[in-house]
């Protein structure tokens, strides 16, 4: 289940990473944008590590690309030679009409259907764990023993919550939401989107109520500022405040009514993978895009294919196999 954390500083992954050169500026308002998404009750986004403390981390760029943490990590192996080879087979599967560059919404395109193969990637790791006796499907009691350790639901008190953060009757209804066919199991198409609700329409709902539950304390079926801001608003200094309400007020409430009501909710607890892939491709451009003519060829990405795919010698990780991407965008 996606990782939701309260009122606590987001731990980042550590990576060892050489920024190269050509990297572009940090956008000013990701690192910033990540750690409220989390901190103040909201879902952690597809690239909630991409920039962090230590700087720029290049290995969301290459995942990004790739559309799999485990291949990323295997040419992590390969040199800058390699790298550099097969991504030149990989470009004119990106390059959709074919004319030798990159344009910002075939890259767009291609990013998220990354996101795609990541969130299945991810679906079939956490499968194998949760799946005891092996038969392709996870039922609820095998969900239910790895989420909550216990063999039934009676063993679970009605405050108790599982990894997700969510009450058993909240994982229950998502579980049979998730449950397409209505067998009672889900298969592992099925439990990519139990596992990853934030990124499924149908699941929404089911994650703006658990926000509903944790911060609307009057039960309006609505979050005002003192609610919003929760027991943080007593711990933080007046700075902190007045930028909260900056953003309640200007950036969340878009109605103005001031009260967030459920679709505003949404917007604010749900990271948006269109928002996420279009910064991505900004910063690609700005890495990448030599002759400032809004393409990226195939030379320039070549050129700068460690900021793409890396490689061993610079530390970057991640190249692309082609074989990876052959179904179509």
């Amino acid at each position: 289940m996606a990782s939701k954390y309260f009122f606590s500083f987001l731990i980042l992954l550590s990576h060892n990473v050489l920024l190269h050169c050509a990297s572009a500026a940090v956008h000013s308002h990701s690192l910033d944008n990540n750690l409220e998404r989390e901190t103040d009750g909201s879902y952690r986004a597809r690239d909630f590590d991409h920039y962090n403390d230590a700087g720029h981390n290049s290995e969301f760029d290459h995942e990004a690309i790739l559309g799999s943490v485990k291949e990323a990590e295997e040419y992590d192996r390969l040199t800058p030679e390699e790298s550099k080879q097969r991504l030149s087979l990989l470009l004119p599967k990106m390059d959709l009409n074919g004319d030798q560059n990159i344009d910002r919404l075939e890259l767009k395109k291609w990013i998220l259907n990354s996101f795609v193969k990541l969130s299945q990637e991810e679906a079939v790791e956490r499968m194998s764990e949760v799946d005891d006796n092996r038969d392709g499907v996870v039922s609820w009691a095998e969900y239910l023993q790895d989420a909550f350790g216990v063999d039934t639901e009676e063993e679970v008190g009605p405050e108790d919550t599982g990894d997700s953060g969510m009450l058993l009757r909240e994982e229950k209804e998502m579980f049979k939401a998730a449950d397409i066919n209505g067998d009672g199991a889900l298969d592992v198409v099925e439990f990519e989107v139990f596992t990853n609700p934030e990124e499924h329409t149908l699941m929404h709902p089911y994650l703006v109520n658990q926000t509903l539950r944790e911060k609307d304390k009057n039960r309006d079926g609505r979050i005002d500022f003192n609610e919003y801001v929760g027991e943080r608003g007593s711990q933080e200094d007046k700075a902190w405040l007045v930028a909260e309400r900056d953003k309640f007020d200007h950036e969340l409430d878009s109605n103005g009514d001031g009260v967030l009501d459920m679709p505003e909710i949404e917007k604010w607890v749900i990271p948006d993978n269109e928002e996420i892939a279009e910064e991505e491709v900004d910063h690609l451009f700005a890495s990448a895009d030599d002759d400032h003519d809004d393409l990226l060829s195939f030379a320039e990405v070549l050129a700068h294919h460690a900021v793409f795919v890396g490689s061993e010698a610079t530390d970057y990780g991640g190249d692309l196999l082609g074989e990876h991407f052959d179904d179509e965008l």
